[in-house]
């Protein structure tokens, strides 16, 4: 069942030849339970997109439907009560108020409802994230990551239909960050609203997210399943986002051929070429060792380059050495010590992307 709707949105700031378009023409549709993530570059719109989500602005043009409710044609009143009845938000900012402690900031916005304070819940929630020991605190004494918790309380205390997450985690460690990654998961497993999620983290997106919808310069470039979407991206700047350090200019060259003209590479690939193919992509790890002499396709001979190491594993820039050109990046595990002299890349990993 669908409970929030975009369509056709546009977003105009200013006007003439200083007329932006912060959106230009979004249509989404989020059901109930469903975890979905934007994603995209800087001023590709989608912090503008949540605030139209949120009724914290209002559009140019298009409409957002939540609940039976087109938001755009509320009073500001009715719109107030709305927002606080029906959405939660954890933004960047995580506007707490500094003179209330947390447990006051969590319930707040229950008593402006006049709601019932369901102090198990509550404490349950608390415990979830970790703030069993601050109740009493005020935001001042938290550090970034234990105010963001707060935030988060706050919204799931209030049992909105709508959840919209800004960056939830980015103040947090790394793994504090993937506890409460589970932890969030677990807990909305039976939320039976929607979430929706701006996020940078393609691993959180992942774990998370049922959907993905990839944005540019205002516009949605691609929606679709979010495992799906890292395994065939199907755009260019979708595969840069779901973590695709290698793409190169590209041609078709047959049925089942493409070109990689920054690489100087022909690859045989299984998949079907799209009409409007611009760019191949290859992951990092999809580059794989083979010895000298081992028939098999899409081989490439290394010309290494630049080697940097990390905790777990090491990244080589490399070229091809049959006609240097632009460099790739490969992976390899830590314990793997050995700069392979040939690598190759099965043709059912080669993304075939258009603009």
């Amino acid at each position: 069942m669908v409970i929030l709707q975009a369509k056709n949105l546009r977003k105009v700031y200013g006007s003439g030849e200083s007329e932006v378009a912060a959106l230009d023409g979004v249509n989404l549709s989020v059901e109930k339970g469903e975890f979905l993530a934007i994603v995209g570059t800087s001023g590709s719109g989608k912090s503008t997109l949540l605030n139209l989500l949120g009724g914290l602005d209002v559009p140019t043009s298009g409409s957002v439907v939540m609940d039976g409710k087109q938001l755009e044609l509320l009073s500001d009143d009715e719109l107030t009560i709305f927002r606080r009845r029906k959405i939660g938000f954890v933004f960047q900012q995580f506007n707490l108020i500094p003179m209330l402690n947390v447990w006051e900031n969590i319930i707040l916005p229950l008593k402006l409802d006049n709601k019932r304070v369901d102090k198990r819940y509550i404490r349950d929630i608390i415990d979830i994230l970790g703030l069993e020991k601050k109740c009493d605190s005020l935001p001042g004494q938290l550090s970034g990551g234990q105010q963001q918790r707060a935030a988060l309380a706050r919204i799931l205390a209030s049992e909105p239909d709508i959840l919209l997450l800004d960056e939830p985690f980015s103040a947090m460690d790394s793994y504090l960050k993937e506890e409460l990654q589970l932890e969030l998961k677990e807990h909305l497993s039976h939320f039976p609203g929607c979430t929706i999620i701006v996020s940078h983290d393609r691993d959180e997106i992942y774990r998370l997210c049922d959907r993905t919808m990839v944005m540019g310069e205002g516009v949605n470039l691609v929606c679709g399943d979010t495992k799906e979407l890292f395994d065939e991206p199907r755009r260019m700047m979708a595969a840069r986002l779901t973590g695709c350090k290698n793409i190169s200019r590209a041609e078709r060259r047959g049925e089942d051929r493409v070109y990689a003209a920054d690489w100087g590479i022909e690859f045989r690939v299984h998949r079907e070429i799209p009409e409007k193919l611009a760019y191949v992509g290859v992951r990092a790890h999809d580059f794989l060792p083979v010895g000298e002499g081992t028939q098999t396709e899409n081989l490439i001979r290394v010309l290494p380059g630049e080697k940097t190491e990390s905790p777990f594993e090491w990244i080589l820039l490399f070229q091809n050495a049959d006609e240097p050109k632009g460099a790739m990046w490969m992976k390899r595990e830590r314990g793997d010590k050995q700069i392979p002299r040939f690598v190759h890349v099965n043709p059912e990993k080669i993304l075939l992307l258009e603009e």
